[in-house]
């Protein structure tokens, strides 16, 4: 007969405390159970191309990665990685030693800060920041520090000054989002070759995650290991998730100097060892898509940016433009509202609507407690009724 155990210590790793269910979790269970629109958890309601569907099945019939696949990766993706970073960016990365493939970005940024980190070292990251990046600092026994992207001008910054007043002697690495989620902020040149200098400088360690690099609308994405001195010490992590519109089938990737990309595989391979062989091979085809279609879906992306911000202000919401990424960050206060996520609770029973308080992605919720994300990767049909549902809020 089993009895439960009389310990007085909780179940929970004390890391892990702190973190509940994911916000995403929670609002699209709040949307399924109100029949509400969801335009809070960022995934498309199409598919990506079908030539690349048809590549993925085509693996499957063909046995190509139904058993385990090769650790770091399938050699056509990882090799299509490389390519494509060269292609894009001018960058130079072998395919054997410096490109690593995982279970999407996610994996990615977890394996980096678990094989880089040592228990009490700092990790700077923008804030507010995505909310896997806070508990995978914590697993990693790091310690946080935020540097807030504050409103300026309708848009979303940082401050440089801050940012180099955040580094001390503990800091082992910076954590940088840039086409930015949830503000949209895209760094400038200017800006990331601070970041660069700053990191020489102090002799640092950066982890960019580039996952919206082919959805900048406003400006241009430049990927912060082309600036001198941070090859060696920058891991580029993307995913085909945003790029292609596959959000399930988890393909990531990390690109960086043989020695970072060993220390980061240590910890992944005991994370999923391995994960969607035969998409990978499908992966491996969408990268070498020609450059219309990149161009063609960052130009559909812009539209509906467009199309849901119009609607946003007309409903009443102070709207920050977004440079970048599938997400509107807006302001709730003309509304005489203060609170986020109380706003976002009632938001489907008001209007129908679901959406994600950013007060979540921040250390301090003050600093966020009036900010609510909009996601607009959806049919234009969607986001017109999404938008007309809106306009009562007004009144």
């Amino acid at each position: 007969m089993s009895r439960m155990t009389s310990s007085a210590r909780p179940f929970l790793n004390r890391r892990l405390a702190e973190f509940g269910t994911t916000i995403f979790a929670e609002m699209s269970a709040l949307a399924a159970s109100t029949g509400s629109i969801n335009l809070g958890q960022g995934f498309p309601d199409t598919d990506g191309p079908e030539e690349i569907r048809e590549a993925a099945v085509r693996a499957l019939r063909e046995g190509r990665g139904n058993q385990y696949p090769p650790g770091p990766g399938v050699p056509e993706l990882r090799t299509a990685v490389a390519d494509h970073q060269q292609r894009r960016y001018g960058l130079s990365w072998d395919p054997d030693t410096e490109v690593l493939v995982t279970a999407g970005a996610t994996e990615a940024i977890a394996a980096a800060l678990l094989g880089l980190l040592e228990p009490g070292d700092e990790v700077v990251a923008l804030e507010p920041y995505y909310d896997s990046y806070a508990a995978c600092i914590a697993m990693a026994g790091g310690r946080r520090v935020p540097v807030t992207l504050r409103p300026h001008d309708g848009a979303f910054r940082l401050d440089l000054d801050e940012l180099r007043a955040a580094v001390t002697d503990r800091t082992r690495l910076l954590l940088i989002n840039t086409p930015h989620n949830p503000t949209g902020t895209v760094l400038t040149r200017e800006e990331l070759a601070a970041v660069a200098e700053l990191a020489v400088e102090r002799d640092l360690l950066v982890i960019t995650d580039e996952v919206y690099e082919h959805l900048v609308y406003d400006g241009t994405h430049h990927p912060l290991a082309t600036l001198p001195g941070m090859r060696e010490r920058t891991v580029s992590i993307s995913s085909a998730g945003k790029t292609f519109s596959f959000t399930g089938w988890k393909v990531g990737w990390v690109t960086a100097a043989a020695p970072l990309v060993a220390a980061v595989r240590s910890a992944k391979q005991f994370l999923t060892y391995v994960s969607a062989g035969p998409f990978q091979y499908a992966i491996a085809e969408a990268l070498r898509l020609p450059d219309s279609y990149f161009d063609g879906f960052r130009a559909d992306l812009h539209r509906k940016r467009d199309l849901l911000g119009e609607g946003l202000r007309a409903a009443g919401f102070q709207v920050y433009q977004p440079q970048g990424t599938y997400f509107i960050t807006t302001d709730i206060t003309p509304f005489g509202e203060k609170d986020a996520y109380a706003f976002c609770r009632a938001l489907p029973e008001r209007c129908g609507v679901v959406a994600i308080p950013n007060s979540v992605f921040y250390d301090d919720p003050d600093a966020g407690r009036a900010q609510v994300r909009f996601a607009f990767c959806k049919k234009e049909e969607v986001l017109q009724e999404a938008t007309a549902r809106l306009q009562g809020l007004a009144s």
